[in-house]
């Protein structure tokens, strides 16, 4: 998935987490159920939905160590929400909002665990 560009002061430095689409999906699904309590931040999608990104604090980068995902560094530079999709055939799944301007780590982290749990339970039943 292509670095989001920076588009200028009215963009907020965010790293980028990148998973596999299905995993990405499943995951956006339970964070979305527990919205109430966690909100979402923007979601990427490569427009083969092949990957999903999730845009996550400055910082992420340094701790995240979930198996199946990266997540690009961006050390508060280049790295930025945009308010259109950055890269060519891409798009959002879940737009930026200024409610919600990333994802909480932590949070992330706890949902993709989950989905990976759900579809090795799901292949394992075939």
């Amino acid at each position: 998935m292509p670095q989001v560009p920076h588009r200028g002061p009215e963009t907020a430095p965010c790293d980028l987490v990148t998973v596999p689409a299905r995993q990405g999906l499943e995951a956006v699904d339970i964070l979305r159920r527990r919205a109430e309590s966690e909100p979402v931040g923007p979601v990427l999608h490569d427009g083969a939905c092949v990957v999903l990104g999730f845009l996550v604090p400055p910082g992420t980068a340094e701790a995240w160590d979930v198996p199946g995902s990266a997540c690009t560094r961006t050390d508060g530079r280049g790295l930025r929400i945009p308010a259109e999709p950055p890269a060519v055939g891409g798009g959002w799944l879940l737009p930026p909002a200024a409610e919600t301007p990333v994802t909480d780590p932590a949070v992330l982290r706890a949902a993709l665990d989950q989905a990976a749990r759900l579809i090795e339970a799901a292949d394992n039943c075939r």
